[in-house]
């Protein structure tokens, strides 16, 4: 197969890149490659919203950018921050233009939220299903556009470069993609003229994690053995209040609005805790306030902490939150007389393949954009609701790029894939052993607060999964579930190697040997 825009990934990121490029270029092809169903991706999941400076009477881009320097924590790109945050109205424009619907106030004006960091009211939202609304109105115009094809079901194996055609170059440039046919099991040789890779994130790598099944880091694990740049891999933002259960998996997230909309935590006892660690108290940076729950339950020996939304009104939170409300009622908690059980999950990653402004990776005819991508808007922390903010913004660079700068078309004879000598694994219960394996390992020793001792005991542990997964990988037939292993494998190398180098604490990372 041949394109000449290929985009792996259907969040918000690709889908947005995917309509902009095929509306501006009606006689050029444009091929999506998902790995599940077109609206599965951590997009569809983002409860909170999208920040926004849109009511100048009280808020500034000035104050936005400053409550995402200070989130950063020293390690942001000031002209990234200043570039992602003025474009930001002009993107939610475009986006409600194609259908996207978000909450009104009284006045039939935008109802704006507040969340942890933010110094004012500017966070956009549908409900605390946002992200699920917006995957909605993209897929929808997706859908009107006949040179878009979408791939369900199809999983990106590889990225090809000069290496599967067995040359030697400075300069590494993508050609496409190997992508398995997950129904028919066929592995498809498509080239494109650029590649954008909008893959989303990497929670699965820790098991326990507000992302869905399928965020398994695998954009980052394809440019990272194709040789692009990663960086600040040890920042993963670990969400303060998933809800807890004794359920192992994706758990279902206690969005931060909840304590923006007043609620406090809580230990066992009763004890409000976070103004011991904060002045702004619940609406703290995550990072401290993930740090604050974790020397909580390290003090008790408890499980959870709790959210007490008892005093709030009951009628607004259902108003506000519904899907949060059922679950907790599905959960046997009423938040009218009930705590809410919480507990920190793996929920976002800071870093990624690095990307200039343009969205531009360090290797030819390869983009990122999303999650997976390393932009230098978030530094060692990312503010509340910046994420699908930069996906739109990025989205639109990369188009513009490809406007401005049209990419040549690939003339190669690529090789198909090869798997001479292979079988098909007659024990899956290697993989999912070695799954559990490597997710203990990073919950155990490269969580929340960790150390030089736990990394270096990490890497051992993980040298003895990545040979017995390597070993595996060359002797069978490529399946989701092998090649999603060792695109966490990758992954965990990453966080745990880019752990080690530093050596001061920011943000989202803590070391207890760094202090």
């Amino acid at each position: 197969m041949k394109t000449q825009l290929l985009i792996i990934g259907s969040g918000v990121a690709g889908l947005t890149l995917a309509i902009k490029y095929a509306e501006a270029f009606p006689k050029k092809n444009v091929i999506i490659v998902t790995k599940g169903n077109e609206d599965e991706s951590n997009t569809k999941y983002a409860q909170g919203g999208v920040a926004v400076v849109l009511d100048d009477k009280t808020d500034s881009f000035q104050k936005h950018i400053k409550d995402t320097l200070i989130s950063g924590d020293g390690l942001c790109d000031k002209a990234i921050v200043d570039m992602v945050i003025t474009e930001g109205p002009k993107r939610l424009r475009e986006l409600m233009l194609w259908g996207a619907q978000f909450d009104l106030d009284p006045t039939g004006n935008l109802d704006l939220g507040r969340e942890g960091g933010h110094s004012e009211y500017r966070v956009v939202h549908y409900k605390d299903i946002t992200g699920y609304e917006i995957e909605r109105a993209l897929l929808a115009r997706v859908h009107q556009l006949e040179n878009i094809t979408l791939l369900e079901h199809h999983f990106a194996i590889d990225l090809i470069t000069e290496h599967q055609l067995n040359q030697t170059t400075e300069n590494t440039t993508c050609f496409g993609a190997y992508i398995l046919n997950q129904k028919s099991g066929e592995i498809l040789t498509l080239q494109a003229d650029s590649t954008v890779l909008a893959a989303g994130g990497i929670g699965r790598v820790y098991g326990h994690t507000t992302n869905p099944m399928i965020a398994t880091g695998d954009g980052i694990a394809m440019a990272y053995r194709a040789k692009a740049i990663i960086k600040d891999m040890e920042f993963v933002q670990f969400h303060p209040t998933a809800l807890y259960t004794n359920q192992e998996g994706s758990a279902f997230l206690i969005s931060e609005a909840v304590r923006g909309f007043g609620a406090y935590l809580r230990t066992k006892s009763g004890t409000r805790f976070m103004p011991n660690y904060d002045a702004r108290a619940e609406l703290a940076s995550r990072d401290i306030v993930s740090q604050s729950i974790d020397s909580e339950l390290k003090i008790s020996g408890d499980s959870c902490v709790y959210l007490d939304c008892r005093h709030l009104d009951v009628e607004a939170f259902k108003n506000h939150f519904p899907n949060i409300y059922q679950t907790c009622l599905e959960n046997n908690i009423d938040i009218a007389k009930d705590w809410i059980p919480v507990v920190p999950a793996s929920h976002y990653l800071c870093g990624g393949i690095e990307v200039d402004s343009h969205g531009k990776t360090s290797i030819t005819n390869l983009f990122a954009c999303g999650e997976c991508s390393r932009t230098g808007l978030h530094g060692a922390n990312r503010l509340a609701s910046n994420s699908l903010l930069e996906a739109l913004v990025y989205a639109h660079n990369i188009y513009k790029y490809h406007c401005e700068n049209p990419i040549s078309k690939v003339n190669r004879e690529l090789p198909d894939w090869n798997d001479e000598g292979t079988s098909i694994p007659k024990e899956h219960v290697l993989i999912q052993h070695n799954l559990k394996e490597l997710q203990a390992l990073m919950r155990d020793y490269v969580g929340i607060v960790r150390s030089n001792d736990r990394l270096n005991k990490a890497i051992l542990h993980l040298d003895v999964i990545y040979n017995e997964v390597e070993t595996l990988y060359k002797t069978s037939k490529v399946t989701t579930t092998l090649c999603e292993l060792r695109n966490m494998v990758n992954v965990a190398h990453l966080i745990i190697g880019q752990s080690l180098k530093r050596k001061e604490n920011k943000g989202g990372y803590f070391n207890v040997d760094n202090l």
